[in-house]
């Protein structure tokens, strides 16, 4: 068997939410939307059952996946419904659901449930993605105040730059945000992980905890509110492959790298069609039987190499971590220009280990 694994710590998802849940006030929903960020849905939900105030997903479909798999606590739709017809499925289900423009508020107001629902009503509060304008939320909230088709109004916004808290953007965005949701009834949440780990306004009613549940922090360096998050995944491969090159010849496709020295070069199975960035290449992070390398060379579809030169007891066999413990997911996703949310979501032909 192609020997790269997904190893996913479902204790340190548990430390993760729990630090997520004290940090904040009122509830914690666990966000699990892509496959819990690629670690797997139902598994991580399963293992915060017994912690989780609830969940949050990003449609229908994955709600259902959680149902299912008898996953019982609540679970709000991020994106609300797409069509009229997926409201059944939300009334039998006992699902919350995000209203976020006129049209679906059009769907709610059309449609017969036997059982009032919970909304979360959006504001687009400068994010300028989803949501009422804020000139517009007191209105759309009256109408659903003045519906017995909801039983619960939760007032809601996202954060545009929460992961920047340097900027002001997200103080300008609680100001617009209060400045409506003040005069008007209902429970409030804003938070994202950002929010909940370094902006003490933005923790209300039900805050939502995504990415940090992994382990891994939305803040750029020098900011240590998420020190304490856990990796839950640990991608690792082995070498399986080994050759000595003199300098100056090219290693891997276009020649990109090539050897200033004597050089050791390590093959491992994984590549892109794994999910491993291809533009992390030459100079991204590796660990070796728990040393540090590096990349060296483009990485292929199926396969990278790595450099051994200063690691003579490596060979054959060798563990390498493409990161976890050793190697952050952060220093990765940098090196490639991207952000951990996606690598992590892009993780594919592992063989997933839950401990």
């Amino acid at each position: 068997m192609r020997p790269l694994i997904a190893t996913v710590r479902l204790d340190n998802l548990r430390h993760n939410y729990l630090m997520a849940r004290q940090a904040g006030t009122g509830l914690t929903l666990a966000v699990v939307k892509a496959n819990a960020y690629g670690h797997g849905a139902v598994r991580c939900a399963q293992a915060l059952a017994d912690l989780a105030d609830g969940f949050a997903v990003a449609c229908l479909e994955e709600a259902l996946q959680l149902r299912a798999a008898g996953v019982a606590l609540p679970i709000l739709l991020l994106e609300g419904v797409f069509e009229a017809e997926e409201l059944s499925a939300v009334e039998h289900h006992d699902l919350w659901f995000v209203v976020q423009s006129p049209e679906q508020l059009t769907m709610l107001e059309a449609a017969k449930p036997a059982k009032p629902y919970t909304v979360f009503l959006k504001m687009d509060s400068g994010m300028h993605r989803a949501g009422f304008a804020p000139q517009d939320f007191a209105a759309a909230h009256c109408k659903l105040a003045a519906s017995d088709k909801v039983a619960r109004i939760v007032k809601m916004s996202h954060f545009a730059r929460a992961d920047e808290p340097q900027l002001s953007a997200t103080h300008a965005q609680l100001e617009v945000f209060d400045s409506v949701c003040r005069y008007l009834p209902g429970e409030e949440s804003i938070a994202n992980s950002a929010g909940i780990l370094c902006h003490d306004k933005a923790r209300r009613n039900i805050n939502r905890a995504g990415i940090m549940l992994y382990g891994a922090s939305p803040l750029p360096a020098g900011f240590d509110q998420g020190a304490a998050l856990k990796p839950v995944m640990r991608l690792t491969s082995k070498v399986f492959g080994v050759r000595e090159l003199p300098a100056g010849q090219p290693v891997g496709y276009g020649g990109s790298f090539v050897t200033e020295r004597p050089t050791r070069v390590g093959l491992i199975a994984c590549g892109y069609a794994d999910g491993y960035p291809r533009l992390a290449s030459t100079g991204s992070p590796v660990a070796v039987d728990g040393k540090r390398s590096r990349i060296i060379g483009r990485v292929s579809m199926d396969m990278i190499t790595i450099d051994l030169t200063d690691l003579p007891e490596a060979g054959i066999g060798s563990e390498v971590e493409l990161w976890g413990d050793t190697v952050h997911i952060n220093e990765v996703a940098a090196q490639a220009g991207t952000i951990s949310y996606e690598v992590l979501c892009n993780v594919k032909r592992a063989h997933f280990v839950y401990e």
